[in-house]
């Protein structure tokens, strides 16, 4: 999301009611004035002018402020680094704020003034989403608000603690683009390319992640590298791996990998396994144990075992970002409406708690219960397969509804076999179904499927032959 410039407009005002929010709007001293705050948001939000007294303007900064850390800490960041990221938050912090008047509009127009549980719940699923959406740069997105990490900043007046932020990255990135008095890149910046990354890429790691540029090649970078390809991530993965995680680089092998590694084993992840799940996933290796632990707790009070726990987090290690409070304990709560078995679906598809139950789950549930299924039907077909939520309504779910209404089987038929959602409908569904009613034979949905090329032509001939003995034995 992009926001342009906010514009505040001093007037004097007659006092207005206000209510006991917290102890921050009892406390201020403010002078009785009132701004406008007009905000343009690209997109989801329209210009909008909003009337608020100085006072709880500066009391919703702080339950804001406070709301934002209680987010950060529980996406595993220490007090103080929750509490630096907000101190250089300010435009997003102001845009929170921009937030809650846009979504309760109704509440400010008639003089009432929000609880701090309403503000709570109007911002975390916002903040959850962009948690979502940029993964492990939100700090440096909320710092950077409003422009996203290395994009073109906006022109306009910004604070001065914003500029601080940009001349470090301005200087980060001629860091490592400056040459020597022979022309050469730095030593560090050389020995990336050589892995196979091309400047323009380590510039933009440094726009999202600044300190990246004054990592010591000897002491850093070349010990994480070696120790990376000594797990058996290839060469031409480290790129990537890098990208994903640049503070990978600044982290001491001997006093926070390696026993933050050995701790994962000791969960489950298969040390056989690290090469893959790094690639996949490398910021599980930055994540405090104590947040690590937080959600290995969920899964084991779910019922998954301890060896289930460890499958998920080698094949799934994603898994340990999603918040448990905010995140997968209301998704399980969501799961456990329909009839799901929820251990069950964290095993099999522990990516389906990552999705969003308004914007993924609920459409999907919906789109069903308006076709005739029930809510035990739908249980059913999310724990024979879980993947059945993350495919798209538009691109996935409804031309395959489609096509299978043009298909001589009962509805119930998918409740027995969902895998059907998952195979492609121009590669595998039209062209078997095509062949099966050429045959003019009779195959359930899953043999039309999930067979073989060779098991499905031997099923088909085998019905054929069984037909044509029928009719001839009638014809007798």
């Amino acid at each position: 999301m992009r926001a342009s410039s906010t514009s505040l407009h001093f007037l004097e005002f007659p006092s207005l009611s206000r209510g006991p929010v917290d102890i921050y709007r009892s406390q201020l001293s403010i002078p009785r004035k009132l701004f406008f705050c007009r905000a343009k948001f690209d997109g989801s939000f329209s210009s909008r002018v909003r009337v608020v007294p100085a006072t709880l303007l500066a009391a919703e900064k702080e339950e804001a402020k406070a709301v934002l850390n209680l987010f950060l800490k529980k996406q595993g960041l220490s007090n103080a680094v929750a509490s630096r990221t907000i101190n250089k938050s300010d435009i997003f912090i102001d845009h929170l704020v921009s937030r809650l008047h846009s979504v309760h509009k109704s509440r400010y127009l008639v003089g009432r003034e929000l609880t701090t549980l309403e503000i709570r719940d109007a911002l975390i699923p916002y903040l959850e989403s962009l948690r979502e959406e940029h993964g492990s740069i939100l700090v440096d997105l909320l710092e950077n608000f409003p422009s996203p990490p290395g994009k073109e900043k906006p022109i306009g007046p910004v604070s001065p603690s914003h500029l601080t932020l940009e001349s470090k990255k301005q200087r980060a990135v001629s860091r490592v683009s400056e040459t020597g008095p022979a022309g050469q890149l730095p030593p560090h910046i050389l020995y990336l390319i050589e892995l196979g990354m091309d400047l323009e890429q380590i510039k933009g790691i440094t726009r999202r992640f600044p300190a990246f540029a004054y990592y010591s090649l000897e002491r850093k970078i070349k010990p994480v590298v070696e120790f990376l390809l000594d797990l058996g991530i290839p060469k031409s993965d480290l790129p990537t791996v890098l990208t994903k995680r640049p503070q990978l680089c600044g982290i001491s092998l001997s006093e926070n990998l390696i026993p933050t590694m050995t701790f994962l084993e000791n969960l489950g992840v298969d040390k056989r396994q690290w090469a893959k799940v790094i690639y996949r996933f490398p910021a599980l290796l930055t994540y405090s144990r104590q947040k690590v632990e937080v959600t290995v707790d969920f899964l084991s009070e779910m019922g998954l075992s301890a060896e289930s726990i460890g499958k998920i987090l080698t094949r799934y290690p994603n898994i340990i970002s999603y918040n448990v409070d905010d995140k997968l304990r209301p998704t399980a709560e969501y799961f456990c409406s329909l009839g799901v078995d929820i251990a069950s679906l964290l095993h099999r598809c522990p990516q389906t708690f990552g999705l969003s139950i308004e914007a993924n789950l609920k459409p999907v549930t919906e789109f069903f219960l308006e076709r005739g299924f029930s809510i035990e039907d739908i249980g059913t077909m999310i724990t024979r397969y879980g993947a059945l939520y993350t495919f798209s309504l538009a691109e996935n779910v409804i031309p395959k509804w489609e096509f299978f209404l043009t298909m001589d089987y009962p509805k119930q038929e998918l409740v027995k076999f969902p895998q059907y959602f998952g195979y492609s409908l121009e590669a595998r569904i039209k062209p078997r179904y095509a062949l099966v009613k050429e045959a003019g034979v009779k195959l359930l949905l899953n043999q039309v499927l999930s067979l073989s090329y060779h098991n499905f032509d031997k099923t088909l001939k085998t019905k054929m032959k069984k037909m044509n003995s029928a009719r001839a034995s009638n014809d007798t």
